[in-house]
């Protein structure tokens, strides 16, 4: 199976200008394509890894990739997808989101003499002429056509300011640039950018008279429909000081059952006939299939040794087996006590399971916390020592219920909340990990835990 095929059978490719001379090129490995990526965070996310995937397989294929660096486009910020207007920044934070994008970028694609490049295109579009751009470009744009483009007309409704209005144009001229430069002959990007790729091939061909292509990649939805890469606590970024490794491993871990074969085609290198044979595996064989992908992404992403310690610390919280060295772990300071004691809310907090107190009263009463009890034949009198219960008074978010007891004279209630720890009995928080709040704590001093939270 050639590479143009692999990428059909792997669900990847979403539209193409012209199927046959792609195919030809792809599989002969004579494309010459570039992804553009504006630097509007300091690290790439999950969105960018699916790009920077495909990217890695064209380049295995023979073809040669650009890394086009927003440096110029990021000045204006691309509407598409957005129900609102990108928050300007300043020309200090776009290069220095550009520098984060070369170093993270040089994991996945081999920038070695002649194999890739990266390129920014700030090198031409920060010192353009408005008048000699707007002559040389803007009578091969049609406004008609482009307020019929998908990335404007779910904006209009909300109001498109005319700085973002400009922004299809700067893409295009970005391909014509690099068509020149490199002799660049394709572009791929995700599939709401289809338009913006579509100006690009019709802006060669009427200012060069020849043929450019452009491919789109289908978008990492997940079964409902909705982006993958997102959280309750925010995007899934590539960066392991703003996602950690075993985060990213529990994000791909805990997706749905309906979702783990479509990404594993999409976002592993295993082979084709191994996933198919995945396909037939029903029940707790899906669990397994949902390791191997979170295993294999994370290798990708932070390496073998990140990703088996990432496995390794699942399994210790989760599953009978792991070694409990690989959990991830907060470090509580004295000052964090008061009169010798310390409340389960700070330990939420401090531990960054919880941003705030508010959130750890929502939290501790609605069953997201559970415990791990230690195999020690004494840890049940030592737990029994550490742990204390109060009576308080409903929160906020159990009003409702509060209300309905309220005939029955019922005003308090006993919730588990808050927890009281000696100080010289905990040090150190293990958590299953911030995205969906389920967590487990336990002392690693005495190896017990506060007790269970469940009602």
């Amino acid at each position: 199976m050639q590479i143009y095929e692999e990428l059909i059978a792997r669900g990847l490719i979403a539209q193409v200008t012209n199927e046959e001379e792609i195919k030809k090129m792809v599989n002969e490995g004579k494309a010459v394509f570039y992804i553009g990526f504006d630097p509007t965070a300091d690290s790439l996310h999950v969105g960018h890894f699916m790009a920077l995937c495909l990217m890695k397989r064209l380049q295995m294929a023979g073809n040669k990739p650009i890394a086009l660096i927003g440096g110029g486009t990021g000045m204006v910020g691309d509407p598409s997808g957005r129900s609102d207007m990108r928050t300007m920044m300043t020309p200090e934070i776009i290069q220095h989101n550009c520098d984060c994008f070369r170093q993270q970028m040089s994991r996945f694609i081999d920038f070695s003499e002649g194999k890739a490049m990266m390129v920014n295109n700030a090198e031409w579009l920060m010192d353009l002429n408005y008048i000699e751009f707007l002559r040389e470009v803007g009578p091969h744009f049609s406004v008609n056509n482009m307020l019929r483009a998908e990335c404007y007309k779910q904006r209009m409704e909300k109001g498109l300011s005319f700085l973002e209005f400009n922004y299809m144009l700067m893409q295009s001229y970005d391909f014509y640039e690099l068509f020149k430069r490199y002799g660049c002959n394709m572009q791929f990007g995700g599939d709401d950018q289809w338009s913006n790729m579509l100006g690009g091939t019709e802006l060669i061909r009427r200012k060069l008279g020849k043929d450019a292509h452009a491919m789109t990649i289908t978008l990492l939805l997940n079964s409902e429909g909705k982006k993958m890469g997102k959280t309750q606590s925010g995007a899934v970024w590539l960066d392991p000081n703003k996602t950690s490794p075993f985060d990213f491993y529990q994000y791909w871990r805990n997706i749905a059952d309906a979702d783990v074969l479509k990404c594993l085609r999409m976002l592993t290198f295993l082979p084709l006939e191994q996933i198919d044979e995945m396909d037939k595996w029903e029940g707790s064989q899906l669990n397994q299939a949902k390791e191997i992908l979170a295993f294999e992404l994370t290798k990708l992403v932070h390496g073998e040794e990140e990703a088996a310690k990432a496995q390794e610390g699942a399994r210790a919280l989760f599953s009978a087996g792991g070694s409990t060295v690989n959990m991830p772990t907060s470090e509580l300071t004295k000052e964090d006590f008061r009169e010798n004691t310390i409340d389960i809310l700070t330990v939420l907090t401090k531990s960054g399971l919880a941003s705030s107190r508010c959130l750890s009263l929502k939290v501790v009463p609605s069953r997201s916390i559970s415990s791990i009890r230690s195999r020690r034949p004494s840890a049940s009198r030592v737990s029994r020592r550490c742990s204390q219960s109060f009576k308080v008074r409903h929160s906020s978010m159990e009003r409702s219920r509060f209300s309905r007891s309220r005939s029955r004279g019922t005003r308090w209630r006993r919730i588990p909340s808050p927890t009281v720890w000696p100080p010289d009995c905990i040090r150190r928080i293990s958590s299953r990990g911030t995205p969906s709040f389920r967590s487990s704590l336990i002392c690693l001093s005495c190896s017990t835990s506060p007790g269970p939270y469940s009602r």
